[in-house]
């Protein structure tokens, strides 16, 4: 029986399969069921600054909507506060107890200052790592990327000055040149890479004539993206890399850690296959490595890389030249056109 036991940002995985952030990460029961499913670690659901802005801002609006009317009810609830973040850090602590497998806590701020603060807060709770969730939605036209991506990198110098824990950085596939900025958090310390977040988008529903945003869970075609950047990364930063979207069967982890990654996270094929298809991933893996000889994670990862692959095209190539040149290789394979 194959080794699956990896290493992710300093942390031992019993295998490599990372149950990520999302709302099944956000019940002691669906944590449980991913721990006896054979997850590797568990990504709690992400702690969201807007959103404690937001529920400041309703429950300040709540407690004076009669003010005017009733002037001698004002003292009836004078020290009456949000609660802040604290409901979000108790239940990370109690999951952070309750399991038996590494679990990572998840940072979505916008302060930088808030980053900080919550970071520490998050760290405190007895975590084995912390994920910083960096993106930028451009809505600003005098913006550069230069500045967005100087931002993120002084909030993450600070963050890796307040705690002490193992941290990763979730990024967009959104910048200029993703390579270029990996490479500078890298020389900042990161422990690891998860390529790539998956953002809702905003849609329009013709009929009502009313924007919508809808649930858009991956395909597994979306993991190509994780798969070129962990291919061209393998053996190129100090960082462990983690791929993310589009990862739905044991060969999409097992192409992953080929292409170089350490680990991968899933969620839209808990959500298709349901939590217990955890199990199905490690299990296929394993099968897969035993048919293929190999003992461990180890004696495959980065195989076919960048670095590694005969063919020094395969991750620089974006337009289908040889489909260009043999436009007959096209019609075989879809002769209804």
């Amino acid at each position: 029986m194959a080794k699956l036991n990896t290493r992710y940002m300093g942390i031992d995985l019993r295998n490599p399969v990372i149950a990520g952030a999302s709302s099944l990460t956000s019940h002691m029961e669906s944590i449980k069921r991913l721990e006896e499913s054979g997850a590797g670690a568990l990504v709690i659901s992400s702690l969201f600054e807007e959103q404690i802005q937001l529920e400041s801002f309703v429950l300040e609006e709540e407690l004076h909507n009669y003010d005017n009317r009733y002037a001698e009810m004002l003292d009836f609830f004078p020290d009456i506060e949000h609660s802040g973040p604290d409901e979000h850090l108790m239940w990370v602590r109690r999951a952070k107890e309750a399991a038996g497998i590494p679990v990572i806590a998840s940072l979505n701020a916008v302060n930088r200052p808030t980053w900080v603060h919550y970071a520490k807060l998050l760290a405190e709770t007895g975590v084995d790592g912390l994920e910083l969730n960096f993106y930028a939605t451009p809505t600003d036209f005098e913006q550069t990327a230069a500045q967005i991506e100087d931002e993120q990198i002084a909030t993450l110098e600070e963050v890796k000055k307040a705690v002490s824990i193992p941290i990763s950085v979730k990024l967009s596939p959104f910048y200029t040149n993703p390579l270029s900025f990996i490479g500078k958090i890298d020389k900042v310390g990161v422990d690891g890479f998860v390529l790539f977040n998956r953002f809702f988008q905003p849609d329009i529903d013709v009929e009502t004539e009313k924007q919508i945003i809808q649930h858009n869970l991956s395909t597994e075609n979306d993991n190509r993206i994780p798969l070129r950047f962990a291919g061209i990364l393998y053996d190129r930063v100090k960082g462990d890399v983690c791929a993310s979207t589009g990862i739905m069967s044991a060969g999409d982890v097992a192409k992953m850690i080929m292409a170089g990654a350490s680990c991968v996270q899933v969620v839209s094929t808990l959500f298709r296959n349901k939590l217990s298809h955890i199990s199905a991933l490690v299990s296929g893996l394993n099968d897969w490595m035993d048919g293929k000889g190999y003992k461990d994670l180890g004696s495959f990862r980065g195989k076919l890389s960048d670095k590694n692959t005969p063919d020094p095209w395969t991750y620089r190539r974006a337009q289908y030249v040889r489909l260009l040149l043999h436009p007959e290789e096209f019609t075989r394979k879809f002769p209804a056109l």
